[in-house]
C-alpha cells in the first residue's frame, strides 16, 4: 500500500511540474510609448524607439512572439501585477523600492540624470541656487524621488504624467528647470526646435540610492524563468552585434 501511495504521489508531483512549467512562445511586453528616443508613437499608431527595438530583439533571441502593450507610466507596474502583460521594457531603473514589487533582469542600459535650465537664467544647482525655483519631473519616477530627497526643502516640484508634458510646460515658462534622463532629454527636447532655448546645467547624477543599477526588464516575481531568459538574451544580443546595431540607430556612443 505504501508503495502504491508513493507512486501516486510521484505521479502527481510530475504532473504538477509539467503543468506549472510555462513555455514562453509569446511574451506580452508593456511599453510606455511617450519617452523618445526610447519609445514613442508615430502618427499611424506604430510604436518606435530604442526600447521597442530592444524588446523585439530580445523576444526574437528567446524564440517568442513579441506583443507590445502600450501603458501610461503611472500604472505600468500595477498593470504588470494585474497580468495585463508579462514584462515591462520601458527604461525602468532597477531600484530597491521597485524590487519589493517586481523582479528585474540584468540592466540593458545605464545613463545619468541631469538638470536643464533656460539659457541665460543663470540658475545653479545647489540648495541655495534652487531655492524657490520650480522643477518639472515625470511623476512616479526616480527623478521625482531624487528631487524630493535632495532638494525637496528648497524647490517647488511640478509633476507630470509624461515627460512630453514637462517639456511643454518648460517652453511655456511654467517651470524653471527640468530633471530627467540625460539621453532622453537631450534627444527628446534639447536637440529639437522647442528645446533650443534650454541647456544642461550641473553634473550628471547616478547615485544608486535614487537611480538604481541601470534600466532593466521588470517581470512578476513568480516568473524567475522569464528573468533568466531575458538575461541570456541580453548577453546574446550584446555579443552578436544586434545590440550595437540598435544602439547606433539612436545614440553616438554605447549606452550600455
Amino acid at each position: 500500500m505504501k508503495k502504491l501511495i508513493t507512486v501516486a504521489l510521484l505521479a502527481l508531483l510530475t504532473l504538477g511540474t509539467s503543468v506549472s512549467a510555462k513555455e514562453w512562445n509569446k511574451i506580452r511586453v508593456g511599453v510606455e510609448g511617450a519617452y523618445p528616443p526610447f519609445s514613442w508613437v508615430e502618427s499611424d499608431g506604430t510604436l518606435k524607439g530604442f526600447d521597442i527595438e530592444i524588446a523585439m530583439a530580445l523576444c526574437k533571441e528567446i524564440g517568442a512572439e513579441c506583443v507590445l502593450v502600450p501603458q501610461d507610466w503611472d500604472g505600468i507596474i500595477p498593470a504588470l501585477l494585474a497580468r495585463k502583460y508579462d514584462a515591462i521594457i520601458a527604461s525602468m531603473s532597477i531600484t530597491e523600492e521597485r524590487k519589493k514589487k517586481v523582479a528585474f533582469s540584468d540592466k540593458y542600459y545605464n545613463s545619468p540624470a541631469k538638470f536643464a535650465r533656460k539659457k541665460g537664467s543663470g540658475i545653479t544647482i545647489s540648495k541655495a541656487g534652487l531655492k524657490g525655483k520650480t522643477v518639472g519631473v515625470q511623476r512616479a519616477t526616480i527623478h521625482e524621488n531624487f528631487v524630493v530627497g535632495q532638494f525637496g526643502d528648497s524647490v517647488n516640484i511640478k509633476r507630470y504624467g509624461t515627460q512630453d508634458e514637462a517639456y511643454l510646460d518648460a517652453v511655456a515658462g511654467r517651470v524653471d528647470l527640468l530633471l530627467a534622463d540625460s539621453i532622453a532629454m537631450e534627444d527628446g527636447f534639447l536637440k529639437t526646435d522647442k528645446g533650443k532655448g534650454w541647456e544642461f546645467v550641473g553634473p550628471g547624477y547616478s547615485d544608486p540610492k535614487y537611480f538604481g543599477d541601470g534600466a532593466g526588464i521588470a517581470v512578476r516575481k513568480n516568473n524567475g524563468d522569464l528573468v533568466e531568459l531575458f538575461n541570456k538574451a541580453i548577453k546574446a544580443i550584446r555579443a552578436n552585434g544586434v545590440y550595437k546595431s540598435i544602439n547606433n540607430k539612436y545614440f553616438a556612443f554605447d549606452i550600455y
